[in-house]
Order: structure tokens, then sequence, then C-alpha cells
């Protein structure tokens, strides 16, 4: 067993700040000398993978979540590393973050079913990241974001300096999952969490096993694309259909420099500007959510600007 190659799998919801802790986590050194990265992302285009490092590199798998469409990538992906260990060139140590959107159980159903994984791959623990500002209404509305706590093995909860209520957020998590250790951070860094005191949990409603699918869809900006007026279409947009949009994540090329621009739901967080590169793929916004023609997003955008 202690041949193994170790698995650390991140999931959470859209916008849960899995990029942001693992960044963190990376930089002080949490996951060992030579811990390879795997970065899955539903769309096409990325922009996740740009703004992680790892001593033993990082592999992208774009295009689908590697719990469903893109699980043969995942595997031909570890089965890889698990090959370049066994000639003394692999990681001891993988991180593996997943997409929003894909449930970690499924991921290690899968891996556990592997015939060559299961011999070389030890799934250390599973880590999901909670997005306290959000979860109440998450967890109330999607079945996926209830399936994704109950795969955790701990739940990290982000954004806890500016969530109101959470002693109801920490006792309904223990309804859903009672044995995962809850823990905390704020942009990326562990914190305390003050004491627990007695709360109700949320209510939460029977779900339909499925609701509407959240799907990707990117849009590349026009050259020149005023950065002034393309805010204020982005803003018009998370107004009248911020419930929808449940992330919109890219780079955008502004007078100040390489902006990575994000949002969850209606809250546009604190842009960063973000270091020159020459593989990044530049003015692609990707907007994820339901119940919306995808081709009506860059239409609106080509209208506002016309």
């Amino acid at each position: 067993m202690a041949d193994l190659m170790r698995l650390t799998i991140l999931g959470g919801y859209l916008g849960s700040g899995k990029t942001t802790w693992a960044r963190h986590q990376l930089y002080v050194g949490a996951f060992g000398p030579d811990v390879h990265v795997i970065v899955n992302e539903a769309a096409e285009v990325p922009v996740d993978d740009a703004l992680l490092t790892a001593p033993g590199g990082v592999t992208l798998l774009a295009g689908g979540c590697c719990c469903c469409t893109g699980q043969a990538a995942l595997i031909a992906a570890l089965r890889g590393l698990c090959d370049a260990r066994s000639q003394g060139k692999g990681p001891s140590r993988v991180l593996l973050e997943t997409s929003g959107l894909a449930d970690p159980g499924a991921i290690v159903r899968a891996i556990q079913a592997d015939p060559v994984l299961i011999h070389h791959v030890r799934v250390d623990e599973v880590l999901v990241a909670v997005d306290a500002l959000h979860a109440a209404a998450q967890l109330t509305a999607e079945p996926l974001g209830r399936r994704q706590i109950e795969a955790a093995d701990r739940l990290i909860l982000t954004k806890v300096d500016a969530a109101p209520d959470l002693d109801r957020l920490r006792a309904t998590l223990r309804v859903l999952n009672p044995t995962a250790p809850i823990t905390a951070a704020v942009r990326g860094e562990d914190v305390a969490l003050p004491p627990e005191t007695k709360a109700d949990p949320l209510p939460l409603p029977a779900l339909p096993e499925e609701t509407a699918p959240i799907r990707p869809t990117q849009i590349h900006l026009p050259k020149g694309m005023d950065w002034s007026v393309f805010t204020l279409w982005l803003s018009a947009l998370l107004h009248a259909r911020g419930n929808d949009l449940v992330r919109v994540k890219g780079v955008v090329r502004t007078p100040a420099g390489r902006l990575l621009l994000q949002t969850v739901r209606k809250v546009v967080q604190a842009p960063e500007i973000l270091p020159e590169s020459a593989h990044a793929e530049d003015d692609v916004i990707v907007f994820i959510g339901r119940g919306y023609d995808p081709a009506n997003l860059p239409r609106s955008l080509a209208h506002f600007t016309g």
C-alpha cells in the first residue's frame, strides 16, 4: 500500500472556491514536494489551469466532466502517471480539481472499478468546497450540490468572512453528511471556525434526481472591445439573469493587463491581474448556466455594443 500513488479529489459546486483554495495550499506545500495537479473543466476553453502551478506539473482535462463524459480521459491520465511512476518518474501524490458540475462519488467509483488503477492508486481524501454565501440556495434547489457534499470525507467552508449564518449552514451540512469534519478557508487560507451553537438546519425539500442541465457557453470577445462597455453589458446581464447564470469566468485584456473575471450568480468577485502567458487564450468568457438559449448571449453582446 505504501507504493500506491495517493490521490486527493477536490470537488465542490460551481464558484465554490476550489481553485482559490488549491492555489494557496499548493503555494504553502500542503501536498508535498512532487504533487501533480489534474484540472478538469467542463468548458472547451479552460481558465483554471492557468491559475495553478505544481512541482510535479499540471494536466488539463477540458471539454467534459471527469465523472461522466470526461471519465475516459481521466482514467487515461491517471494510468499515464502510474506508468511514469513505475519507471521512477511519476509523482507520489496527485491533486484532482474537478469541474463544478462533477460528482466526486462517481469518480471514486470509476477509479475503484478500473482494473489497473485499483492496484496503483489510493484515494486519500475527497474534499468538497462549500460556498458559505450561496450554499443555502444550492442545497434547496440542486441535487448535484447535495450529492457532492454526501460524497465528502471533509467539507471546506469558503468565504466564511462574508457569510451571514454559518451555524444554520453547518447544521444542514451535518444532516447531509454527519461524519465529515468541517473546516474553513478565506481566500484559500485555512481559518478557524467560531464555536458552533445549536441551530436548526435549513429545510431540504425533496428534489427530482435531475433538473434542467447546466451547460457551458463560450463567447470570444471582439477585437478591440471597449472594457467599460463590456462591464456594463455584463452587469445588466447578471441583474436580469443572474440566477440562471450560475458561473461566469474568463480572462480579458484590459488597459491594466490580463484580468481574471469571475462571478457566482449575481456576485462579481474581486478581479485579479494575471501575469503574461504565451499559451493562455485571452478574451474568451465562459458562461455556465441553464434556462436560456446559448446563442442569445453573443447576440445580446453584439446588440449592446452595436
